[in-house]
């Protein structure tokens, strides 16, 4: 238990013979635009106050600096004792998501994060870009197909280096996650999708069951106030009705389906009072009637299209081929 109260919660997943601890909740730092660092550090040291200790971050956020300043600060001020209580998450961007650049990018990540490493490290989308631009959007001219089986080998070897605990990705397909698995000596530990009542990933979550690969979801809350974001969670008459029935807000009820779903995510509030009631969800379960009304009642379509990864100029030519057919 932490000294607020809150008991840290967690999903256990396999690493070769080891067993490695992901607390089920991580705070989110994906913002546009990205949030002032200064109100970042705030929010990240309120967070590990009230029990936060899973933090996910991200190059293309522009997040990590601030993150890695409130983390050090956060054990100079005996919120924590070690940097070992922590659960950090970062991601290989596309413009390094080629031969010999994954190990040196890891590697920056750490400096900026001021971490000796990081305890999962995934591919963030599967795709790769021209070397050494790291402009968003990614230039229509800049998009490249990605030598999976390169870059997986170079994450391996992350791995191997102990600079990551554990090795992932994120927005991979059913298909395109098991090419992965086709070809990796060491297998992903963790998948980040889109994932909410509005998106459920059913498919995919099976496959990821089957191989031991835990699900993160993110978007769950529906990802307001991003470029990507939507307010169909919020809006849902379904889960309106639930929390009203059961006095929760329509953001718990939605954060307790996925994890009664089994999955670890990925949300982001800087307000306390967010950061709290996010938290409340480990207490009380949904009813066996209100996870039907989810599973039927809920319309499902993608927030998360992936379009600003398609070009006709590049590999990924339409929001099909980028989930092969999943949509």
């Amino acid at each position: 238990m932490v000294a607020s109260g809150h008991e840290v919660v967690t999903l256990t997943f396999p690493i070769g013979s080891v067993h490695h601890l992901m607390p089920v909740l991580a705070l989110g730092t994906a913002a546009s635009p990205p949030p002032e660092p200064i109100v970042l550090k705030r929010t990240v040291l309120e967070a590990i106050k009230l029990g936060y200790r899973h933090f996910d971050t991200s190059p293309r956020y522009q997040t990590e600096e601030p993150l890695g300043e409130a983390l050090a600060e956060a054990v100079s001020l005996g919120l924590i004792q070690s940097r070992s209580e922590l659960f950090v998450t970062s991601k290989l961007w596309c413009a390094d998501a080629h031969g010999g650049l994954v190990v040196p990018a890891i590697q920056r990540s750490l400096e900026t994060l001021k971490l000796d490493y990081l305890d999962l490290y995934l591919i963030h989308w599967p795709v790769s870009s021209k070397p050494g631009k790291y402009k968003f959007p990614i230039e229509e001219d800049d998009f490249l197909p990605m030598d999976y089986e390169t870059v997986w080998s170079e994450m391996e070897e992350c791995q191997r280096l102990g600079v990551a605990k554990c090795i992932g990705v994120s927005n991979f397909s059913c298909k395109k996650l098991q090419h992965i698995l086709s070809i990796a000596k060491i297998p992903p530990s963790v998948n980040q999708v889109e994932m909410s009542p509005v998106w459920q990933q059913r498919k995919l979550r099976e496959l990821c069951k089957s191989k031991g690969i835990v699900v993160t979801a993110y978007s769950v809350l529906g990802s307001r106030g991003a470029f990507w974001g939507t307010h169909k969670i919020m809006e849902s008459d379904v889960l309106k009705e639930i929390a009203e029935a059961k006095g929760k807000t329509v953001a718990q009820v939605s954060m307790r389906w996925a994890y009664e779903e089994g999955v670890s995510m990925v949300v982001k509030s800087f307000r306390k009072d967010r950061l709290e009631e996010n938290l409340k969800i480990f207490d009380w379960s949904l009813t066996e009637e209100e996870k039907q009304r989810i599973s039927t009642e809920i319309s499902q379509s993608r927030i998360v299209d992936g379009e600003v990864y398609i070009s006709e100029k590049g590999p990924i030519k339409s929001v099909t081929e980028m989930w092969d057919g999943e949509i």
